[in-house]
């Protein structure tokens, strides 16, 4: 792969979203042109997928798992991979560790299970960059307010499983992990966003 892989990780309310559109336009004020996609939904299956998993009716955490996977494979192949080819930045909000954290860890099915599968369906693609914006579950609760989808309308407990878990991927490659505070204001967290980013960046297209 000869572009830049980026991707934005944290619970629920934590702030990625944001983050992502500074660093995009901390880019675009460079010349660069980034490309910004998200999981689920990042393709024409995806969002199908998006609205199935996260507002339809209940379903099995395995069969959950599975079409998270079914996402990022089809998100991967159409979308993610020609970009990394072509020499493009792509910026992801979510991508496989929320799978390993959310399905792995919170719905108890087993971390290393759910990594091999998420690592089969994008052909073991990884991003140079994860940052994890980190909040707690209750602040996260209180972020969110009264809307929820299926999975942020679980309990804390869940929500600080998989904050626990993505704690656990950081201290285990901090190469490629940067872990952020989510109660930081949304300019300083992007100041340490970008003190790792620049240094990664392809030279600016001419």
């Amino acid at each position: 792969m000869i572009g830049l892989f980026i991707a934005f990780e944290g619970g629920d309310g934590a702030g990625k979203s944001t983050q992502v559109e500074l660093l995009a336009d901390r880019l675009g004020q460079l010349g660069y042109a980034p490309i910004l996609t998200r999981q689920p939904g990042g393709t024409t299956l995806g969002r199908a997928l998006r609205d199935l998993v996260l507002h339809g009716e209940h379903m099995s955490p395995r069969a959950e798992a599975l079409i998270f996977a079914a996402d990022k494979a089809q998100h991967v192949e159409e979308l993610i991979r020609p970009a990394l080819l072509a020499g493009e930045i792509v910026i992801t909000d979510r991508y496989t560790d929320s799978s390993v954290a959310y399905q792995g860890a919170g719905r108890d099915l087993g971390a290393e299970e759910v990594q091999r599968l998420q690592m089969w369906a994008v052909h073991d693609l990884v991003p140079d960059l994860t940052v994890i914006v980190d909040i707690t579950a209750e602040e996260g609760r209180r972020r969110r307010g009264a809307v929820h989808d299926r999975l942020e309308s679980e309990h804390d407990g869940f929500h600080e499983a998989v904050r626990d878990h993505f704690h656990a991927l950081a201290a285990a490659d901090p190469q490629r992990y940067l872990v952020v505070d989510g109660t930081d204001s949304p300019t300083q967290i992007a100041a340490r966003v970008w003190e790792r980013v620049e240094p990664m960046l392809p030279g600016v297209p001419s």
